[in-house]
């Protein structure tokens, strides 16, 4: 059930640029202007909801530059602003508005001064005149345009060309997700930048290693670390409702992960995390002690704080798991620290695999805890559907390893996937965000999350000792 804060809309200040940046469109409010200004859902991605918006309220098509860096704090009600390059005309607005030559501006010229501001310091980002500005090819005009044209180029030899529809979901200087549709099929154009640039090399890696199960990759474009696919035919899992298929998706990633077996080596050159059973025994009492610290730091109770003793006895039962696992003799496979039913495209005849950045090499049953995760929140647990999608996963790694040793690895997983996503990622590591109360809550949590299943999986072995 959606909640309040789910349901809130923010409201944005659009900073249109048109003509090469010499115009901007205003809003005629007596002798001065306004902003065009849109209402957009919280927590949603801003690129899709605000293009749209404007769309519908002022009957433009734009796309996203970025929001500058001042605008929560040219005033004290917190304004949010994005700058806009004008792409066309596509409507009529819901009130007057005039394109003004931006030589024109002054401060009194619009009625809000931090209106002002910002436009003024969009214009010189866009223009690279101001020092520090983020850097990175899409805070700049007319980058779509060279996008569009690089685009055509590299489809002309299929026969197909762009048309005019597009949807522009992610913005930023350094990132960008753009859906353009052809007389054929549809396109996806991804950039990334820090701290995501590994996904760039990751993804063409595996798309050249696994081409069955990744999108195609058309062209890239190192200078911007981008890359275009074509848009693979199916559903995202997420909006799913046939069992067949989500157990379709268990089997094929099964059968990705075996049949990258043999290429650990080339992935890990590529960039991805290296999470093998060494790589996070050597985690572990670093580890503890961050979580340590952060629980001695926490203020409220509860939750429950675990102690410095309750936390050197979780780090024992993480290495007893990791031994035991290692022990097991599953090979060290591909992985993905972010499988979720919204990464997956599935169809009766196909199954591909998105947004590889948090990519890892390790145990394969890491990844397939996060998809059970994920169908659990959905269906609650002991589901029928879950006892038949663990099935059509095992059933590929059973050509491969023993049943029994399958049934213990998966006995760990609960546990140790929770350790791998904590430690493998950077935030713990980073001394900033441990400062940042919303990051060192999560990994406390994630902390108190591992402590519950090191003490079922104790509980478990000691019932069968018995």
């Amino acid at each position: 059930m959606a909640t309040a804060e789910q349901n809130e809309g923010e409201t944005y200040r659009v900073i249109m640029l048109g003509r090469s940046g010499t115009e901007v469109l205003l809003v005629p409010d007596g002798g001065r202007f306004a902003l065009p200004s849109v209402e957009i859902p919280r927590w949603q991605r801003v690129a899709e909801n605000l293009t749209a918006a404007v769309k519908t309220d002022w009957g433009e098509e734009v796309v996203c530059l970025f929001e500058p860096d001042a605008s929560p704090r040219t005033n004290g009600a917190g304004i949010r602003y994005q700058a806009t390059e004008h792409w066309s005309a596509s409507g009529s607005p819901k009130m007057p508005t005039r394109w003004v030559p931006v030589s024109a501006l002054s401060q009194e010229s619009l009625i809000d001064r931090s209106d002002y501001l910002a436009t003024r310091q969009s214009i010189g980002t866009c223009n690279a005149q101001i020092k520090g500005s983020p850097a990175g090819p899409f805070a700049r005009l007319g980058w779509f345009k060279e996008l569009r044209e690089w685009v055509e180029t590299a489809i002309e030899p299929a026969g197909f060309h762009l048309n005019e529809r597009f949807r522009q979901l992610n913005a930023s200087p350094s990132f960008s997700l753009v859906r353009f549709e052809t007389e054929g099929p549809a396109l996806w154009f991804k950039a990334v930048g820090d701290p995501n640039q590994k996904e760039f090399p990751i993804t063409f890696t595996l798309a050249r290693l696994f081409p069955k199960y990744l999108p195609r990759i058309l062209a890239t474009r190192a200078d911007w670390n981008g890359w275009l696919t074509r848009e693979v035919a199916g559903k995202l899992l997420c909006d799913v409702q046939e069992d067949t298929l989500w157990e379709r998706a268990a089997a094929a990633l099964a059968e990705l992960q075996i049949g990258s077996i043999d290429h650990g080596a080339r992935v890990l050159s590529a960039g991805a995390r290296d999470l093998g059973a060494t790589a996070l025994s050597k985690l572990i009492q670093p580890f503890i002690e961050i979580m340590a610290q952060l629980m001695e730091r926490q203020s409220k109770v509860p939750p429950a704080v675990l102690g410095r003793k309750e936390l050197l006895l979780l780090g024992d039962r993480i290495q007893s798991a990791l031994d035991a696992l290692e022990a097991l003799g599953i090979p060290e496979t591909l992985g993905h620290l972010d499988l979720n039913p919204g990464n997956i495209v599935i169809s009766p005849n196909r199954c591909a695999f998105l947004d590889w950045a948090e990519a890892y090499v390790g145990s394969p049953f890491f990844s397939f805890e996060y998809l059970l995760e994920h169908l659990r929140r959905t269906l609650g647990t002991a589901s029928a559907v879950e006892t038949r999608l663990i099935e059509s996963y095992c059933a590929q790694w059973e050509q491969v390893v023993p049943p029994a040793a399958i049934a213990e690895g998966l006995a760990l997983a609960p546990l140790l996937a929770v350790f791998a996503y904590a430690a493998g990622s950077n935030a713990w590591q980073d001394t900033e965000r441990l400062e940042e109360p919303t990051t060192a809550g999560y990994l406390r949590g994630l902390t108190r999350r591992m402590n519950r299943e090191a003490s079922e999986l104790a509980d478990r072995r000691s019932l069968c000792l018995q």
